[in-house]
């Protein structure tokens, strides 16, 4: 499918609006003279573990421990991003590493 330059305009403007309105928007519902509402704050502490969760469920949910590797370079990944992260308590270099040790596991090893 091929725009025109028209339509591709019209696309890149509203992709601008798009991130601009979800830019600005938390500045104009919340200005800094107001109190946050607790609401807000209590999702500001629960989401970020949530969303953890559900990225940990979304990555360990095709797991076969009925075929080979049987799920060990996954779980071999896992063990290093939580003792990195205990090491550390850096999550950048927790994920960093356990990424780069599956990668390697996958290619290498398995």
């Amino acid at each position: 499918m091929t725009l025109t330059n028209t339509q591709s305009l019209i696309l890149i403007a509203t992709i601008v609006a798009g991130t601009l309105i979800t830019r600005f928007l938390p500045f104009i519902f919340f200005p800094e003279n107001k109190k946050t509402p607790r609401f807000i704050i209590y999702l500001g502490k629960v989401l970020p573990y949530a969303s953890i969760g559900l990225l940990v469920v979304y990555c360990l949910k095709n797991i076969s421990f009925m075929q080979s590797p049987f799920g060990i370079p996954e779980i071999i990944a896992v063990l290093c991003v939580i003792a990195v992260h205990l090491w550390k308590s850096n999550t950048l270099l927790s994920i960093g590493s356990g990424t780069i040790v599956y990668i390697i596991l996958i290619q290498v090893v398995f």
